[in-house]
């Protein structure tokens, strides 16, 4: 979430510190530190059946605080056995194997510190090391020791760490203007299927009074789900959202509301960095957004994997439309249409 917002609203943030994490927990090809998808299902049936019990609480304290006296493992033990129900933590540790933030790496302009221990677990390390190297300008600053947490033993190297970098960051804000003509946003594409031959069987004067209703419809979606109306071209919408989720819940609802209207429309989302141009937005972002529109049949909302993986946990479900190569865009897109959320 702290990368979404600093990507999204540079304006509103001065910095970025990212403590011990990693941008994407599950292996993938491109990915091949991270988690492979068996040892997940393990993890988290482990997880689930043991979550609570004072065993394996304390050994997770221990795990996450080595250095720190038994009585601070005892009391982190039992704030984290407080903290959740089995199926609360299941449920998160899940939402978490879904979340990919890689793509949004590289539209961070603020100063970015990564911060790790030398002897956290090998999965940390090399998840920070790429946060470090895919977002511009990042200092990756590595403590010695094995504590996740800032433990009453060994917490002065890390609160330092992070002051020095905050104490910089700020003296830099004082003095320089903040570089928000790139933002992170989720561009929506909307347009009557057969619109064609729908103005031929109503007539001019029947057709235009459709497309009246029909924009009245998305306008009064865009206002309720706080998407910005960048243009409209004949029977067609091109907006932008400040969250996925959100522009795929207004999505759905316009395919949904136009039905009561006898028209069906296609829509296609992509989240990505982009230009800001006076009131609207460009760049490929808004290219990639067009060419997956085009994708989608009719009532249909299709998203690139971006947004999927950005809205884990959201209660969203997708189906897997496969590869596509979109038109203008080089590669393959891998493509989900929206089922349910």
């Amino acid at each position: 979430m702290s990368i979404l917002f600093a990507a999204t609203y540079p304006e509103r943030a001065w910095a970025l510190a990212l403590c011990g994490t990693f941008p994407r927990e599950r292996w993938a090809p491109d990915y091949p530190f991270g988690i492979q998808d068996e040892e997940a299902r393990r993890d988290d049936e482990e997880l689930e059946r043991t979550w609570g019990t004072r065993e394996a609480t304390l050994a997770t304290a221990q795990a996450l605080a080595p250095s720190a006296p038994p009585e601070e493992q005892q009391a982190l033990a039992t704030a984290i056995r407080q903290s959740a129900s089995p199926g609360a933590v299941v449920a998160l540790s899940r939402m978490n194997r879904e979340s990919d933030v890689r793509d949004v790496l590289p539209a961070i302009r603020v100063p970015t510190l990564v911060l790790n221990r030398e002897e956290e677990h090998p999965f940390t390390l090399q998840g920070s090391a790429y946060l470090a190297e895919h977002i511009p300008g990042a200092r990756h600053v590595e403590l010695p020791g094995a504590d996740h947490l800032m433990s009453a033993g060994d917490w002065e190297p890390y609160a330092r760490a992070l002051e020095e970098f905050l104490q910089e960051a700020w003296a830099e804000e004082a003095t320089a203007e903040p570089e928000t003509d790139r933002v992170l946003a989720t561009i929506l594409f909307t347009d009557i299927v057969g619109s064609t031959a729908k103005a031929v069987e109503l007539g001019d004067a029947r057709w235009r009074q459709l497309l009246e209703d029909h924009h009245s419809t998305v306008r009064r979606l865009l206002l309720r789900y706080r998407g910005t109306e960048l243009d409209t071209a004949g029977d067609g919408f091109f907006a932008a959202f400040d969250g996925p989720a959100r522009g795929i819940r207004c999505a759905r609802a316009i395919t949904e509301s136009v039905r009561d209207l006898g028209i069906e429309v296609r829509a296609g989302l992509h989240t990505g960095e982009c230009e800001r141009m006076n009131a609207k937005v460009g760049g490929i972002a808004v290219h990639i957004g067009a060419r997956v529109a085009a994708e989608a049949g009719p009532g249909e909302v299709v998203v690139s994997s971006t947004v999927k993986d950005l809205v884990a946990g959201s209660g969203i479900a997708f189906r897997d439309r496969g590869a596509a190569e979109l038109k203008g865009v080089p590669g393959e897109w891998r493509l989900f249409a929206v089922e349910s959320g």
